[in-house]
Formats: structure tokens, C-alpha cells, sequence
């Protein structure tokens, strides 16, 4: 059974020789960094980058991400971190020419992806960034918060344009290769729970998912969030707008796994496996691995760090949760 198979049946349910293995978000550079002082030498791939290469090192099953954003070198930086970028309706009608590029897509790496997922030696998926992600960008984070109550119009403008250009791009893609599986950016839920009410939601989000999931699910790609934070309240409001999973289920947010399967037995997951248990050894990893395996075991998820493992994880006890991960891949299917 190939990689891209292997996915697959699993996000459908059905019977494999293994579960997946991988790091949907790769390793943050100081992760790297650490284990590079400690003796790590990566083996570079054609085509491929660090990160990548880095996977099939590890042992690990092939992900191929590319995030489509929708600003332009020419679109205006903010002054720090959160900061706004237009603040007006007639700023972001100056600052819309240099957003949503006309052709926002690496011709090479698309043609490597879809050979790679052709033969079945990696997945292939991809990131827009969605109805919350998108405004705040250009809002900047506070202003962001007080803008669907204070400027909804100028809220709707930049979600109508953003899910126009998503559409568009999703269509570029499959001329290439239909991803197997992508993710709406968002990050809309904190260690509380989601940042918005459902009212909000609703008239905010649920109509530009509503006006890009049909068809991307028509193609045959599984549609997930991509949201930090405690997600429980707000998966009910993704599964109304056509939603079929959720990734990474932070556990330091929590996120219960179990009861989130129990509640929603046919919803798909990929994550959750607790990144702080990955110092203290393999007795701890293991029993993560334990509170795992009832619901690896069900299918419709491929457990993951639920974030990017951080540099405090040295590179011997990243060997011993990658042996572990081995171990119950096989142990979940017995």
C-alpha cells in the first residue's frame, strides 16, 4: 500500500496496512537548529524542500503542502505583528491592486507534486486562507475583532474578493493535480474557544465556505480547518458549512479526541498528539500513544504532533516518538 493510498483509506474509513505517519506541520527552524548541534545531517532531495526531505529522513510518510496566499511582494508590510495594513473601505481600494496575483502558482513544484502524487509517494494538498484568516491580515488582529460589529461592509468586500480568488486558484491547481486533501487557514479559536459567537459565524464565514466547498469537494478533495485553540464549540458551525475535518487538535487547548469522535463519529482529524509529553521520554510518549489508539483504531484520523515539535524535544527523544509512532501505526490495524 502506497503513501497516498495508505491516506486515503484512512480518511475514508476503510481498512489499511498501517496507519499514516507524518508531521502535517513540519519542524520549527529552531527544532531543526537543535538537532542539527546534536549531529543531525539532512540529506537533500531533488526538488524538495529541507523540510520535506527532512520527512523521508525521518521515515516518515510524504506531505506535499503549498499555501496559496493572497498578497503580492507589492502588498503594503504592517508596521509589527498584528498591526493593520488598511483600516477603510477606500484604503483597501487602494491596497486591492496589489493583492490575489494573477498567477500565484510555482509551475515546477506543481508538475513535481503531481508526478510524486501520480505514483502514489506522497499526499498532495493545499492551504487558502479562509474567511477569518483573510480579514485579519489586512485588518490586523484587535481592529480585526471590532471590524464585524463596526465596518461589516468592509468585512463582506474582502470576503467576497478572497473566496472569488480561492475559487480561481483551487481550479489553477487541479489543472496540475487534485489535492487529496486541503486546509482553510484560520486560527480562529484560542486555549477559551473560538474568537467569534455563532451568529457571527454565520454571517460572516458560512457563506464564502458555502460559496467554495461544493466545488472542491466535487473534485473529490477532503476539506478540513486548520484552526489552533480549543475547537470543540465551533466544529458544529464547520460541519453546517460542508467542513469534513479538523487539524491539530491542540491538547493544551483541551481538545478531547475521544469525545469529539464520540459526538461526531464520521468527522476526520489529523493531530493531537500532545507535543509536551515529547521530553520527558518514552515512557510519556507512550502513554499518549495509549490514549490514542482507541480512536486510530476507528479510522478517519492520522494522529500527528498536534503542533510542530518544539526545540525543546531533543533529537534521541524525536527518534523514540518516531519508533513509537512505527510501533502503533501497525499496533491500530491488528
Amino acid at each position: 500500500m502506497n503513501t497516498r493510498e495508505r491516506f486515503l483509506r484512512t480518511m475514508n474509513f476503510e481498512p489499511v496496512d498501517r496507519m499514516p505517519m507524518m508531521e502535517w506541520a513540519t519542524w520549527w527552524d529552531k527544532t531543526v537548529d537543535r538537532w542539527k548541534a546534536e549531529g543531525l545531517r539532512i540529506e537533500p532531495q531533488p526538488g524538495l524542500h529541507e523540510g520535506e526531505a527532512l520527512q523521508l529522513q525521518m521515515g516518515l510518510d510524504l506531505h506535499l503542502q503549498t499555501w496559496i496566499g493572497f498578497s503580492t511582494p507589492a502588498t503594503p508590510k504592517p508596521a509589527y505583528h498584528g498591526a493593520p495594513i488598511v483600516t477603510t473601505m477606500e484604503e483597501y481600494e487602494r491596497v486591492k491592486p496589489t493583492l490575489f496575483p494573477v498567477h500565484p502558482l510555482n509551475e515546477e513544484r506543481m508538475r513535481m507534486i503531481a508526478e510524486r502524487q501520480r505514483r502514489g509517494d506522497a499526499v498532495a494538498w493545499i492551504t487558502l486562507e479562509g474567511p477569518f484568516w483573510g480579514p485579519r491580515t489586512l485588518l490586523g488582529i484587535e481592529p480585526h475583532l471590532f471590524a464585524f460589529y463596526d465596518d461589516p461592509e468592509l468585512m463582506h468586500a474582502i470576503n467576497r474578493d478572497l473566496a472569488a480568488y480561492n475559487r480561481r486558484v483551487y481550479e489553477e491547481v487541479c489543472g496540475y493535480f487534485v489535492p487529496d486533501f486541503m486546509t482553510f487557514a484560520e486560527d480562529m479559536s484560542y486555549n477559551n474557544g473560538p474568537m467569534l459567537s455563532e451568529t457571527l459565524f454565520d454571517e460572516f464565514l458560512l457563506p464564502y465556505y458555502q460559496q467554495q466547498i461544493p466545488a472542491i469537494r466535487a473534485r473529490g478533495t477532503r476539506v478540513f480547518i486548520d484552526s489552533d485553540g480549543d475547537i470543540t464549540l465551533a466544529l458544529p458551525w464547520f460541519k453546517r458549512a460542508g467542513i469534513e475535518g479538523i487539524l491539530p487538535l491542540e491538547r493544551q487547548a483541551g481538545v478531547d479526541l475521544e469525545k469529539l469522535r464520540l459526538s461526531h463519529p464520521r468527522f476526520l482529524f489529523i493531530g493531537h498528539f500532545d507535543k509536551m509529553t515529547m521530553p520527558h521520554g518514552e515512557a510519556a510518549m507512550r502513554a499518549e500513544f495509549e490514549r490514542l489508539l482507541p480512536v486510530m483504531r476507528q479510522g478517519g484520523f492520522a494522529p500527528s504532533v498536534d503542533h510542530q515539535t518544539p526545540p525543546g524535544v531533543s533529537l534521541e527523544n524525536y527518534r523514540i516518538y518516531l519508533k513509537l509512532l512505527r510501533e502503533y501505526a501497525y499496533k491500530a490495524v491488528q
